[in-house]
């Protein structure tokens, strides 16, 4: 802790069997894997579409692809691109990649040539690892012709199947599976294995060697590629190992239906399901039926996910017919949980909600609120052991504000990133003497749990007041009617700008605009009194279930140019 914080406000709301002097973990990320698999071989590791590995055998074909890729050429150093849904290839790939001292960069799936093209050529890699089903392959093919990808490794999804299924696969699914030229430059995945799993030792300097590139909007919504540090993701799956408090190795399974390539997922879901030598229940989308009849039949222990998810699950029309108890711990990130859908899933499945939060520049969790202690509604919890957190000024980011005033959330840590990639302007701009801005306006209550208030971009000034658009989407999530809310600010000419709400009803339920925004109104103070309303059947997403403004700011912004 710094020096003029000895002991921090939050440290009285930590678990008693909590250790508070966690230090970097000066590890190379792949030692997550290798260490579990010393301890428990023979545990599960991997379940995918009822295949299974285990910790042995994920660890020897890691060491194998290693090895296979040192032989293509891979170097310490070289920026190694995966373009893959959950999977084994997935989790094989980001730990061999990391042993031989190279860099993972992450790539959505859903992401279009073009996305694909410039991320590829701003992080410069020079591989890339993807599937062969064609809609994917064809896509990363025709992406990286104009980058410096050499060449592409193409994993076959049939071979990553149980002997049924992947028979079906071929018969079935024939017409979607890509057909690669096998040369130099189009590699099939089984030949990285084949060799004896024993890779060149490469050094790696854990506090300065980059593990991870992850592409993220940062504060300024221009795509960035934050440098997460051996040593960042380490820390970061060992805080959150720490928060979630003792497990049975060999008898905790996670279902993974977040995407790894998104960093929640990557530290919440799999390098934290493989430090605690748990089984990993793979799901390569998210299907809500499928979802519910896996949690049914295979009983996962721990569920990371989005809000979204957990509230699609509460509402699903014929929930009776699903045993959901199985599940006792529950990471919500990603966005802000509602109060109505947490207490609705604990409900349920008789399992603990936790609301965490980071970003990806901080590998990416912050806070969290304790699995066993008190969890504060609205509140996204306490700073993990190792974090400090401040409050600043909304004017002067370098001033910090008494407890209980609000303003911008900053944070400091061992999971903080090294920087952003050929970026450095930003970088000084979103680090600021070693601690990170986040861009969210919130306070710090008397036990030190934090509870935001909005991000800072998306304040809405009101007649020279701030209104928060979360307070207002909280004000209708009241209504038994609602299901999902997003409000943004809009331009007003009396007031400047004032809050409209975007709203989807539950299925089934009903409500009119003028019913909806006066039920709003008594819960908010005049100032936050709702301009408009629309209902709508669906809101925009992110490609990992998160609520999106983005898509509805600029919809009203054509609408009202073009009116103007």
């Amino acid at each position: 802790m710094g020096a003029h914080q000895q002991k921090p406000l939050w440290a009285k709301s930590y678990p008693d069997d909590l250790d508070t002097n966690l230090l970097p973990v000066e590890k190379p990320v792949y030692l997550i894997l290798e260490e579990s698999a010393d301890r428990e071989p023979n545990a599960p590791c991997l379940d995918f579409m009822d295949r299974k590995y285990t910790y042995n055998e994920v660890a020897n074909q890691v060491s194998r692809a290693a090895e296979g890729l040192q032989k293509i050429g891979v170097q310490q150093g070289s920026r190694i691109g995966l373009c893959l849904p959950n999977s084994p290839y997935y989790v094989i790939a980001y730990f061999a990649v990391l042993k031989i001292g190279a860099t993972v960069v992450n790539f959505n799936p859903l992401y279009t040539e073009d996305e694909i093209n410039h991320q590829a050529n701003d992080s410069d890699i020079c591989m890339m690892i993807t599937l062969d089903v064609k809609m994917l392959f064809d896509k990363v093919e025709k992406a990286v012709q104009s980058t410096n990808v050499k060449s592409i490794i193409v994993c076959s999804l049939s071979d990553a199947l149980p002997n049924f299924k992947s028979i079906l696969y071929q018969i079935f699914k024939r017409s979607e599976i890509a057909s690669p030229p096998f040369d130099e430059h189009h590699i099939p995945f089984d030949s990285l294995l084949d060799n004896e799993g024993n890779p060149a030792l490469v050094k790696i300097d854990p506090m300065n060697d980059i593990a991870v590139i992850q592409y993220t909007g940062g504060t300024t919504g221009i795509p960035k590629g934050a440098m997460l540090t051996h040593a960042n993701v380490s820390t970061n799956a060992l805080q959150v190992k720490l928060w979630l408090g003792k497990t049975s190795p060999g008898k905790e399974s996670f279902l993974c239906v977040l995407p790894f390539f998104h960093v929640f997922a990557m530290t919440a879901g799999m390098n934290m399901g493989l430090i605690t030598g748990s089984e990993l229940i793979l799901l390569p989308r998210f299907d809500l039926d499928t979802v519910l009849k896996v949690i049914h039949e295979k009983r996962p222990t721990i569920f990371p996910a989005v809000p979204t998810i957990y509230n699609a699950i509460n509402n699903h029309p014929n929930l009776s017919n699903f045993d959901l108890t199985s599940i006792h711990h529950c990471v919500s990130g990603g966005a802000s949980l509602p109060i109505e859908v947490k207490e609705k899933f604990e409900k349920l499945t008789g399992c603990v909600v936790v609301e965490g939060y980071g970003l990806t520049e901080a590998s990416p969790v912050l806070t969290c609120n304790p699995p066993r202690g008190v969890n504060k509604n609205g509140s996204i919890g306490i700073a993990l052991p190792g974090v400090e957190v401040e409050i600043r000024d909304l004017d002067d980011p370098t001033k910090p504000l008494p407890q209980g005033e609000k303003g911008e959330l900053v944070a400091r840590g061992p999971q903080v990133m090294a920087g952003y990639w050929n970026n450095p302007i930003d970088t000084a701009q979103t680090i600021i003497d070693g601690w990170l801005r986040t861009g969210d306006v919130g306070q710090i209550d008397e036990d030190g749990y934090i509870f935001l208030t909005d991000r800072l971009k998306d304040v809405i000034i009101c007649s020279g007041y701030k209104v928060y658009p979360r307070i207002v989407e909280d004000a209708l999530y009241l209504h038994p009617a609602v299901d999902e809310v997003i409000v943004i600010g809009i331009n007003d000419e009396y007031r400047g700008e004032a809050p409209k709400a975007f709203v989807k009803l539950i299925d089934g339920q009903s409500a009119s605009v003028e019913e909806l925004i006066e039920f709003a109104g008594t819960h908010l103070n005049p100032i936050e009194k709702l301009a408009e309303l629309e209902i709508r059947k669906s809101l925009p997403k992110t490609l990992i279930g998160k609520l999106s403004k983005k898509e509805l700011v600029n919809e009203e912004q054509n609408k009202r140019s073009k009116s103007a």
